[in-house]
């Protein structure tokens, strides 16, 4: 493929597919992938997770915005961002006009059937994760959806599928060429 755009993110719930889902659409569109939530764990030296616990969340916003402002201002690549980075709306606005956004919507339940058993997650660290899913779905989806420019249901496609409706979309809208 050419003429592709310089920067496409994924966005989207925990779980949701965003580094899955990015790493084969870079492989296909031949630009590299950054997951985000990888760079900062290289740049803390530690998981997310402990440093949600030792430091609390508004630090972990506070180097993710840094991140993403410093990501999207890069050359050409698929950026999945962690799912929590459009809570701030300096992250939203840079998303929106340094990149094609891809929201890949899950249903809270979908997402609690893929992650039940995933320990690395910390805002599902809770008694109840499935209320929880609920309740950032509650919150995050008109964010999700404000932010960008596709939404691609995930329901239970196969990543080759999804990624291959994404490049459809990108072709529709112009913005990539097929051969």
């Amino acid at each position: 493929m050419n003429n592709h755009p310089a920067r496409i993110a994924c966005v989207g719930l925990p779980g949701s597919g965003k580094s899955t889902i990015g790493r084969q659409l870079a492989r296909r569109l031949g630009i590299r992938f950054v997951d985000s939530d990888q760079v900062i764990e290289q740049r803390i030296g530690c998981s997310i997770r402990e440093f949600f616990e030792r430091e609390g969340e508004a630090a972990f916003r506070d180097l993710e915005e840094e991140l993403i402002d410093e990501l999207t201002q890069q050359g050409a690549c698929v950026l999945s961002t962690g799912g929590g980075a459009i809570l701030r709306e300096a992250n939203r606005r840079r998303l929106r006009e340094r990149t094609l956004s891809v929201y890949l919507h899950s249903a809270p339940e979908e997402v609690f059937r893929r992650l039940r058993n995933d320990q690395n997650r910390p805002l599902l660290q809770v008694s109840d994760p499935l209320a929880r899913l609920k309740e950032l779905y509650a919150v995050r989806d008109p964010l999700y959806r404000e932010t960008s420019r596709f939404v691609i249901e995930t329901g239970r496609p196969s990543v080759s599928t999804l990624v291959n409706t994404i490049l459809m979309q990108l072709e529709l809208a112009g913005v990539v060429q097929s051969h």
